[in-house]
């Protein structure tokens, strides 16, 4: 079957679906821990089992994109993703609850793998950076609306709510990728040797470029899944925020969020890649000098405040690592979004596990992470003839 290019809006359609089932329940965590008779961690925990779901499952999803073509493992994901929202919603304990997120995730990362590899296959490389970082703005409108949304879905009709809306998403958005979404994968896409071996992901692992944007698309995203996380018992229980106190503030980085993710391509165009990512890191550093010197202020902006310069920066390296790591694969796209996103989301929830183990304050913890982008910069330095080819390709 000849590739054919997909409409963009599609894409932006197909990337919804992560932040959806991370961000539009936040809300309903206390009447969720209530009704299931569960503590505040194991609900908590909700979010971490989707996105190592999410981020393992990605080994399979890729090669499966490859070989068998970016429609088909969309529409599979969607099913998933369909009937896992729906064992959500009928879920009578925290066990059925946790294993409908592990579910959703695996469907969830068919979908991002052939929403980000099609993006590769139908534009040129030159684009890549402006276009990842709309998906990335389509991505970050989410959180601005979904715990508002959340929060009135369960106001008015109970936590589960939430998950029949997911289920009601995934429905009509399948239905229109089966529609309208032609197979984007080039007829010379690596489709030999078996789906999981070494031998399939050694290529990509191995390059230095995809290395570098790899692990700072990695830390890029721990930032933003650590502030997820800590987010509602720093606001709701530290600060004593009500609920929908929450959401607004939510949704007000969720919009700085997004204005980043619009303005990041224009301003990377016109400085290069290098000094985006100077922007991001630099970013990155003044969040955390704010979130220690304001840890003492009891105040939702010496928590939040630091967050929206950290979501800013987040902007820059992600829409600077997203396209850069695939940019040498364009015969094995799928297998190296893939690996992206695994590294994103599998990756992002170990570094945040490992640093929940610290005997720190959230917003300390929040601290260390925000440095890490800098300490990798530095690293990767010290590495000499492979940093030259990271440089080359900042230059591209």
């Amino acid at each position: 079957m000849t590739a054919q290019k997909a409409p963009f809006t599609l894409f932006m359609l197909m990337v919804v679906f992560s932040p959806l089932a991370i961000d539009i329940f936040l809300p309903a965590i206390p009447a969720m821990a209530e009704a299931l008779r569960a503590d505040m961690a194991s609900v908590q925990a909700l979010v971490g089992l989707f996105v190592v779901s999410m981020g393992v499952g990605q080994l399979l999803a890729g090669p499966l994109a490859d070989r068998y073509g970016r429609r088909p493992v969309a529409l599979a994901g969607m099913a998933i993703y369909v009937l896992a929202a729906l064992l959500g919603a009928w879920a009578n304990s925290i066990e059925w609850l946790w294993a409908s997120r592990l579910l959703q995730g695996l469907g969830t990362c068919g979908i991002s793998v052939a929403a980000f590899s099609g993006v590769r296959d139908s534009y040129p490389k030159d684009r890549l950076t402006a276009l990842y970082s709309y998906l990335n703005g389509v991505i970050c409108i989410v959180p601005a609306l979904a715990p508002l949304l959340g929060g009135l879905l369960t106001e008015w009709w109970g936590w589960r709510a939430n998950f029949y809306f997911m289920a009601g998403y995934g429905a009509l958005a399948m239905a229109v990728i089966a529609w309208r979404l032609p197979e984007t994968r080039p007829a010379h896409t690596d489709t030999q040797g078996p789906l999981l071996s070494f031998a399939r992901f050694q290529p990509v692992l191995s390059h230095p470029v995809f290395l570098f944007y790899g692990v700072m698309n990695l830390l890029a995203m721990a930032v933003i899944l650590a502030y997820v996380s800590y987010a509602p018992a720093v606001l709701m229980v530290e600060m004593e925020q009500t609920p929908m106190a929450f959401a607004q503030w939510f949704g007000l980085n969720a919009a700085i969020n997004i204005a980043g993710a619009f303005m990041a391509p224009s301003i990377i165009a016109r400085v290069g890649k290098r000094r985006g990512l100077q922007i991001g890191v630099g970013l990155c550093v003044l969040a955390c000098l704010g979130l220690v010197g304001l840890q003492h202020w009891l105040h939702p902006l010496a928590f939040m405040g630091p967050v929206f310069l950290a979501s800013v920066g987040f902007c820059f390296l992600l829409a600077i690592s997203g396209g850069a790591a695939l940019v040498p694969f364009g015969e094995r796209a799928g297998t190296a979004s893939a690996l992206l996103v695994c590294l994103q989301m599998s990756g992002a929830a170990l570094a945040l596990g490992l640093v929940s183990l610290l005997p720190l304050s959230a917003p300390l913890r929040l601290a260390l992470l925000t440095l890490l982008p800098l300490a990798w910069w530095l690293l990767a330095r010290r590495r000499g003839q492979a940093y030259q080819q990271v440089q080359a390709a900042m230059q591209s």
